[in-house]
């Protein structure tokens, strides 16, 4: 059982292929894009995933990339800030924004280059088919044609295509959410500083709750818009940044800013915010990792793939490959973990987007009081808890 091959190479795929080789597989990596990927949102590293990223020896690296954002707020349309919520309000990894942030291609860089030697890279290519046998999986590529391995990891994201061709169709695990989200790199205001900025405004232009962000970054900015509505049709990228300006036609505050820089960017994304639910993350030979198995959690994605993916690789190892073992092994150690860090924040998607300006109000005001009172680590849920609620065995490594 020494030859893996990974979908994915994000964030939970090649820290898996650090794992597994230093536990002495040989992992390969399989991407659709041409090369890692640039760019994308800020992320939170908290909890038990710092202490992955420190047994890595990559701590002093992500902490060295740190955003350097100090906190975000909620502002009215005039910029006041009506809700300060600094990164250490409810510990290291308990408040919207973490005391450890990094952009999520800055951790991708390190992760690809933590997972080089003994590291297969399959990039500009993707999984068609699996086959399972009695002894492996034959898998057929856009590009490299077919080979068999012993097992297949898919870590390839919400969307992902290892679950769709061993596990079955997208619709049975994704649970829409009811929002859009798009985000985008642009210029930065003079008036962000080093927090992110956020501001809600009720429903209009044919949709329900909206908000806009700025989160500042080296030498720019990051701008993010979301708004509640039925999912966009399918169309081009040109299609798709029409469909949000116009759900933010006439709005104020840095709104216009943002929309001029999202028209500019070359990096804009854009999808659903949806959680994914499979029961059981295993068939045969085939796993799931990271938001493939369990997206969809509130600030906390990125560090449960990095916990699983050292599970995963711990357990195979611990398990002498048998994959069985492992894999249940696997489940039995993050399930709680994940299902705790799953549960969305008090208030859920009509707290994030009030569809009324008294619901933006009264959400401010709850949340100023809540801040100031012993109960205000109910404002995220409990996250500093939930975020350490995983035990993380020492595996012992090979190489």
């Amino acid at each position: 059982m020494k030859h893996v091959l990974i979908s994915g190479a994000s964030v939970a795929g090649p820290a898996l292929a650090h794992w597994l080789r230093r536990h002495g597989f040989s992992p390969t990596v399989v991407e659709r894009a041409p090369a890692p990927r640039p760019g994308g949102q800020a992320i939170d590293l908290r909890g038990a995933a710092r202490t992955v990223v420190e047994r890595m020896g990559l701590l002093d690296q992500v902490r060295a990339a740190h955003t350097g954002v100090r906190g975000m707020a909620n502002v009215d349309s005039s910029g006041r800030r009506v809700v300060e919520f600094p990164s250490d309000a409810l510990g290291d990894s308990g408040g919207a924004i973490a005391e450890l942030e990094i952009l999520r291609g800055d951790l991708v860089g390190l992760l690809v280059g933590a997972a080089q030697h003994g590291v297969e890279y399959l990039y500009g290519d993707s999984v068609t088919s699996l086959t399972e046998h009695a002894t492996g999986v034959e898998v057929t590529f856009e590009r490299a044609g077919r080979r068999t391995f012993d097992l297949v990891v898919g870590a390839d994201g919400l969307h992902s295509n290892v679950r769709a061709l061993a596990f079955g169709p997208e619709s049975e695990f994704v649970t829409d959410l009811g929002y859009q989200l798009s985000i985008f790199g642009l210029n930065a205001p003079d008036s962000l500083e080093d927090w992110q900025l956020m501001h809600n405004l009720p429903a209009a232009n044919g949709v329900g709750g909206r908000m806009a962000s700025l989160y500042p970054t080296p030498g720019g900015a990051r701008g993010y818009l979301y708004f509640a509505a039925p999912p966009m049709p399918r169309t081009d990228v040109t299609g798709q940044k029409q469909r949000v300006a116009d759900a933010f036609a006439g709005a104020g505050w840095e709104v216009p800013h943002l929309l001029r820089g999202m028209w500019a960017a070359e990096d804009f994304f854009t999808d659903r915010a949806a959680k994914v639910h499979v029961d059981g993350w295993s068939r045969g030979r085939v796993v799931l990792l990271g938001d493939a198995a369990f997206g969809g959690s509130v600030g906390m994605g990125t560090s449960m793939a990095l916990v699983g993916a050292y599970v995963l690789a711990g357990e195979l190892a611990a398990a002498r490959g048998d994959h069985r073992v492992a894999f249940a092994r696997y489940e039995a150690a993050l399930g709680d973990y994940v299902r705790e860090n799953q549960q969305p924040l008090p208030g859920g998607t009509r707290a994030f987007l009030p569809a009324s300006a008294f619901g933006i109000r009264l959400r401010n005001g709850v949340t100023r009081a809540m801040l100031a009172g012993p109960w205000r680590k109910l404002v995220t849920g409990g996250m500093q808890e939930k975020s350490e609620a995983v035990e993380l065995r020492d595996y012992g490594v090979v190489v």
